[in-house]
């Protein structure tokens, strides 16, 4: 995946002994997979960790959000060492394109026929020299050492030449180099975004507000708990955990720092670990007035859980019962886990056709979609996702919808969101299904908790810079009796 990354400034040349010392990437899978089971190791528990990370996402398209806690516990790595490894893990994926640019930069040779274990050690240099305040020797004697220590001894001048020439250059003379001319791609760059996810943002927010949405997805997020309702309130959850009650969901609360995993009220199940944006569309799904509701619920795109969960907590309140649908095994167990005790039943089919009875009185159908609302959490994905997985993906949200509108009663009412604002998944979906007729919509902006700047509406949009959320998109339709 490597190549992946790769900038414009690839191919530039630099000096011919420089040229020699350079490593070509394994050519093989075996090669690929015998380099994986090595780990660098220098004594710098914290780096080695980053360097690993990198590695694993590059090569096994791996999940940062998930490979690095498992390393840090694994390994009992803590506090000041903990915090940087995750500074330099979550820092250097966040900012891929803007390092792969330098780096081509200096190299003499494109960055795909770099070994991938060398690669994740210039990243990781390079991000040290180019966004922190660690010493330029220990940045890149430490790279240089992760490069010998992951087998990779010949490739030790190679890297050092590439890090000593980004170190002589100060990063904001970097940017302004290589920062292309047209003002939105500059931004792009400069945010440490692709250019096509700039132009999807600013489609929806116009550009007076591009670069406010673009440098949230740089800050890390706080942890959003959410209270089960029946179980535990919010004010009871924050005294528990020391955190703030939610501006928004009456069910979230804020938790500034810590591991919530480790929490007594999340052990218990009594709490979980939610975004305050999904809380809010779970709790629209179970709260939209419908006459005669008889509690037949259906989540239609349930896996992971989440809105299934707090959605069955409602729906015992109220005496209801959730169908929860879900086509992966694997994402179907995760929901039965997290739906225990709750009168949710989890059937694995497809949402399309989930061979159930229509007449459901409320349907959530929260799409499968690019997850550009979720950069924040997923920092690598912005580099890692194409402009052209959408056009699939709305083939599928338009489909889930049209299938929502068939298993809803007449007078039901069918939530649709995904967590993206790109207008193709948001607005132009809801829109055909207006055109094809059977419902009407209704203004979501009511059913937000008093979330204010969502948008024109009918439809609800968040965004991490205005509300601290994901960016959520909630739209609200009705069937047509």
């Amino acid at each position: 995946m490597s190549g992946g990354f790769r900038s414009r400034a690839a191919g530039r040349r630099q000096t011919a002994t420089q040229q020699r010392r350079a490593v070509d990437a394994p050519k093989s899978a075996a090669g690929r997979g015998e380099v994986r089971e090595k780990r660098a190791s220098i004594g710098d528990p914290a780096r080695e960790v980053a360097w690993e990370v990198l590695y694993r996402v590059a090569e096994d398209n791996a999940f940062a959000n998930l490979v690095l806690p498992k390393l840090l516990r694994e390994r009992r790595i803590k506090g000041r060492d903990a915090a940087f490894a995750t500074e330099l893990t979550y820092g250097a994926l966040r900012s891929l394109g803007v390092l792969d640019a330098v780096i081509a930069d200096c190299s003499s040779r494109p960055l795909d026929r770099i070994a991938p274990e060398v690669l994740a050690a210039l990243r990781l240099g390079t991000y040290q020299l180019l966004y922190t305040r660690v010493e330029p020797h220990a940045a890149v004697d430490t790279s240089v050492s992760l490069v010998e220590a992951a087998g990779q001894p010949k490739a030790t001048g190679f890297a050092n030449g590439i890090l000593r020439t980004i170190s002589r250059t100060p990063a904001q003379q970097w940017m302004d180099r290589l920062a292309p001319a047209e003002p939105l791609a500059n931004l792009a760059f400069r945010t440490a975004h692709p250019e096509w996810i700039a132009r999807s943002f600013a489609r929806v927010l116009g550009e007076g507000e591009l670069e406010h949405a673009l440098a949230a997805d740089s800050e890390r997020p706080i942890v959003h708990l959410v209270a089960r309702p029946g179980e535990i309130s919010a004010e009871e959850l924050a005294l528990i955990t020391g955190g703030e009650e939610g501006r928004y969901s009456p069910y979230a609360v804020y938790l500034p720092e810590g591991d919530p995993g480790q929490l007594e009220p999340v052990c218990d199940g009594l709490a979980a670990v939610q975004d305050e944006g999904s809380q809010l569309i779970a709790r629209a799904a179970a709260t939209v007035p419908v006459e005669d509701d008889r509690g037949r619920w259906l989540d239609l795109c349930a896996g992971p859980g989440g809105k299934a969960a707090l959605m069955g907590s409602l729906a015992a309140i109220d005496g209801a019962h959730v169908d929860a649908i879900e086509i992966s095994e694997h994402r179907a167990e995760l929901i039965r886990k997290a739906v225990r005790g709750l009168p949710v039943t989890v059937r694995t089919a497809d949402g399309r056709d989930p061979g159930l009875e229509p007449g459901y009185d409320r349907v959530l159908v929260d799409a499968p979609c690019s997850g550009l609302g979720a950069l924040r959490r997923r920092p690598e994905a912005r580099w890692t996702k194409s402009e052209g997985d959408i056009a699939g993906l709305n083939t599928l949200q338009s489909e889930l919808l049209a299938s929502a509108i068939r298993m809803a009663k007449p007078g039901g009412v069918i939530v649709y969101s995904t967590c993206s604002p790109d207008a193709r998944e948001t607005r132009e979906i809801v829109d055909a299904a207006l055109s094809a007729g059977g419902v009407e919509e209704l203004d979501a902006r009511q059913f937000v908790g008093g979330m204010d700047n969502v948008g024109a509406g009918p439809a609800v949009q968040m965004w991490p810079h205005r509300h601290g959320t994901d960016a959520m998109f909630l739209a609200v339709l009705r069937k047509i009796g």
